[in-house]
């Protein structure tokens, strides 16, 4: 038996530390001794049982970790017992449908992930099928390693995704993991300047955006943003803006903040209904457009910048606890008083 925080019903705070048996697994998988996980907002979101996806409960939550072979299926021969590697979070996909076949199986429509659809990293072991693991490079810690995912997620929506070009003034609303992410990936592909909005609460991520290089930084609660950013471009509008917050209000000073001809990528969740027109996108031949995930493409890309040190992972992380303190970390989360929390078991 192992200690894991499970999300066991489907109301708010619901959410518990259990003894649950170690897993079993098949040919094709691995057991992962987890070393580091990640708290992701949406961990938050299902423990608050406010998540937009079905939450198979009882299920262990975590869908950001990494860690060390402890044992491996027969039909196993990439890796060994022993091998620090980094997970993806598609549990499981179907293999068969168009994008799966196309390597996309991020939008597969069966796709279950950790943490909500099958059992994920907070605890012990975790049952991993082989294709989704990666090798951790020796210079990657374990700690860096558990937040690889939501760095995918920043590359995915502005190398993949998103028309940046060198020059271009880029707007990331929110602050948080992914958008500090986001940050580090604009200023590699030679943002000529890089905004980072977010509210009163957010004063230690804002801190840290100062020290990861963002040239401006906009408290919502001291000025009004989209004033602030068409003063910024004499009047122009940004030539792409990043939503990793997701809420009506966000979107809405996205469609101000946006020039004509540009883009909006809209990471963040929001399943309010936005309660507004959207016909600025038609006055300003604006693209608004979401994006969900990562493939082993750009976990490849991702994983090769971090190992050459151009995307900066420790700023990122601001506190560790023991799995057992899991309602600490996740207040801390909440609070926006931290940036990257780690569970570790």
């Amino acid at each position: 038996m192992m200690k894991a925080v499970v999300k066991y019903g489907q109301l708010d705070g619901m959410v518990e530390l259990r003894q649950v048996p170690i897993p079993e697994i098949e040919s094709t998988d691995v057991l992962l001794e987890v070393k580091a996980a990640g708290i992701c907002g949406s961990d938050i979101e299902m423990w608050r049982h406010r998540y937009t996806f079905q939450v198979n409960t009882p299920v262990i939550q975590g869908h950001e970790f990494c860690g060390v072979i402890h044992k491996r299926g027969k039909e196993v021969t990439e890796f060994r017992v022993g091998d620090r590697v980094v997970s993806e979070t598609s549990a499981y996909v179907c293999g068969e449908c168009r994008f799966c076949k196309a390597g996309d199986y991020n939008l597969c429509p069966d796709r279950l992930g950790f943490g909500y659809g099958t059992d994920g990293a907070f605890t012990k072991y975790v049952k991993v099928r082989k294709e989704i693991l990666h090798p951790i490079h020796p210079s990657i810690s374990f700690e860096e390693a558990a937040i690889t995912e939501p760095c995918c997620v920043a590359y995915n929506a502005l190398i993949v995704r998103s028309r940046i070009k060198p020059g271009d003034t880029v707007i990331i609303i929110g602050p948080g993991p992914v958008g500090l992410f986001c940050l580090q990936v604009a200023r590699l592909c030679g943002a000529g300047k890089v905004v980072i909005v977010g509210r009163d609460t957010d004063r230690k991520r804002l801190s840290i955006a100062r020290e990861l290089g963002a040239d401006v930084i906009i408290d919502s609660g001291r000025e009004e943003p989209v004033n602030k950013i068409m003063d910024l471009t004499d009047g122009l509008g940004a030539d792409l803006v990043v939503d990793t917050a997701g809420s009506s209000q966000t979107l809405k000073q996205s469609l101000a903040m946006v020039r004509r001809l540009g883009q909006i990528t809209k990471i963040g969740w929001g399943p309010d209904p936005v309660g507004f027109s959207l016909d600025l996108l038609i006055t300003k031949s604006a693209t608004l457009q979401g994006t969900y995930g990562h493939n082993w493409r750009t976990w490849q890309k991702v994983l090769k910048l971090m190992a050459k040190s151009r995307i900066r992972m420790k700023p990122m992380i601001t506190d560790i606890f023991p799995i057992t303190e899991w309602e600490r970390a996740y207040n801390l989360v909440e609070s926006c008083q931290a940036v990257k929390v780690l569970l570790k078991p």
